[in-house]
């Protein structure tokens, strides 16, 4: 089993990498605090490990609670109905959620647990590759608002979280390729280990090969934690992690949640980053063309509907939450790493989006 440790002081928790992790009861043992246990998931996830992961918690009285599955389902309604959930049936502060699912719930299952009664147990199950190289780990917490993604929600970091890399095997091949765009942004990050995965297992990536995904999820973690070890609440370097995500989550709102899976939007927001970097002169054609390539292998999208125009992409991304002024606070990527800027230039923004909008 691959473990990592996620150094925050008093708040530090570990990430624990394996297959068949979800039936053991002994790992989720010294997590689980207080008398119940609320599992939250949704309707696609449920059906396949929900009861397995219940039966892991002895001596404690298991609720599950479901919601629709996708990223439309990440708002207040959704909150609100798992508080109330929560207020009904008498838990406590010193109870337990385990959040099992992709990046939705575990956001959402995040914020709950963040708020209700200011902060009771936590436990991230991740389900989807997206959510177990990334969303699971860190403590970002929230959900969606009609005017922005993620606009409402807190830092509040799980007590653990437990990868079960069997749950790949029933990830549909478009949520599977979404996980990618995750993967790559690490990559991009300066993780040559990850770079070389991607450029030398193809074959192996393509038939989920176990021992390469276990490479990958660790790679990733572990560069997170790193980031997030130095800089837990994006003050400063954790903001790197957003490469590609203020171009993409513009993408998602503009298209209602419901055209591209998340990674999918980050892919085609990372493609729009790098061609602000080349014009701006940041990075060089050939790291260009190698991402835009692996993309492509990853069969993740390069263009978005043609529907969208640079200047609602514009209007979009002023709402994002990273913005710290009237210019945009963008990820570029450089020939080895990335870098943060603030961009006023609408003419060179313009021009990086829209090569990318059929």
């Amino acid at each position: 089993m691959r473990k990592l440790a996620v150094e925050l002081g008093e708040r530090s928790y570990n990430i624990y990498i394996k297959a068949g992790l979800i039936d053991s009861g002994e790992l989720f043992e010294p997590y689980c605090k207080g008398d119940n246990v609320l599992i939250l998931s949704n309707e696609t996830i449920a059906p396949l490990y929900i009861e397995r992961l219940s039966r892991a918690f002895t001596n404690k009285k298991v609720y599950q609670f479901l919601i629709k599955d996708g990223e439309q389902y990440k708002n207040l309604d959704s909150y609100s109905a798992v508080l109330n959930f929560l207020m009904e049936n008498g838990f406590r502060r010193n109870d337990t959620l385990v959040a099992l699912g992709g990046g939705v719930i575990g956001d959402l299952g995040g914020f709950v647990a963040a708020s209700y009664q200011r902060g009771m147990s936590l436990i991230q199950v991740p389900t989807s590759l997206l959510a177990q190289v990334d969303s699971s780990v860190g403590g970002k917490t929230a959900v969606n608002h009609p005017l922005g993604k993620n606009m409402i929600g807190a830092f509040y970091q799980p007590d653990a979280v437990i990868i079960d890399t069997d749950t790949l095997d029933t990830l549909p091949d478009r949520e599977y390729f979404s996980g990618f765009a995750e993967v790559i942004k690490y990559a991009m990050l300066g993780t040559e280990a990850i770079k070389a995965l991607l450029q030398n297992n193809l074959p192996e990536i393509k038939l989920r090969d176990k021992g390469i995904l276990a490479e990958i999820i660790y790679y990733s973690c572990r560069k997170k934690s790193l980031v997030v070890a130095s800089d837990e609440k994006e003050k400063g370097s954790r903001a790197l992690l957003n490469l590609g995500h203020t171009f993409g989550h513009a993408i998602e709102k503009l298209t209602n949640y419901n055209q591209y899976l998340h990674g999918e939007a980050v892919a085609i927001g990372t493609v729009m980053a790098l061609n602000l970097a080349f014009i701006k002169g940041i990075v060089n054609k050939e790291i260009v063309d190698l991402y835009r390539n692996i993309f492509v292998k990853m069969e993740l999208p390069e263009y978005s509907d043609d529907s969208i125009i640079p200047a609602q992409m514009l209007t979009a991304m002023k709402l994002d939450k990273k913005n710290t002024s009237d210019k945009y606070r963008l990820v570029l990527p450089r020939d080895q790493d990335c870098i943060l800027i603030e961009e006023d230039n609408l003419e060179l923004l313009e021009q990086a989006i829209s090569q990318q909008l059929k």
